[in-house]
């Protein structure tokens, strides 16, 4: 299957939310799993030099913590939790971004009816 070829702004818009979004998903976890998540939702394959600076500010801004922890047999992981305020910021946030993409929405106007067959309810001709 083929990855959609999204605009990298729409994704730079909406890659922190969906990446709270899939740390707040799956309780304890690691950027891989992230990065995994977020390209089965479809959004593209997100590489590491884009969403670790995501999940750094993150941290940052005190909506995740992160700590590292021993690999058996290999390199030790760092793992990633929300924070209560960061589930209160994913609630906040994911509430502003549905008022926004529906506002969009609104303004796009209904979807185009694609591949639909000809018929009289969907074709007019005057002659």
């Amino acid at each position: 299957m083929t990855e959609p070829n999204w605009p990298p702004s729409w994704t730079r818009a909406a890659l922190e939310l969906c990446a709270l979004s899939a740390v707040g998903q799956t309780g304890t976890t690691h950027g891989y799993e992230v990065a995994r998540r977020l390209q089965q939702a479809g959004l593209g394959d997100i590489k590491g030099g884009t969403l670790y600076p995501v999940l750094s500010r993150l941290e940052e801004q005190g909506l995740t913590r992160t700590w590292w922890v021993e690999g058996a047999g290999g390199p030790g992981r760092k793992l990633i939790a929300i924070t209560p305020k960061g589930e209160a910021e994913l609630a906040s946030r994911t509430a502003q971004w549905r008022d926004w993409s529906g506002r969009v929405d609104r303004l796009l106007g209904p979807p185009a009816v694609v591949d639909a067959p000809i018929g009289i309810e969907t074709a007019s001709f005057s002659r």
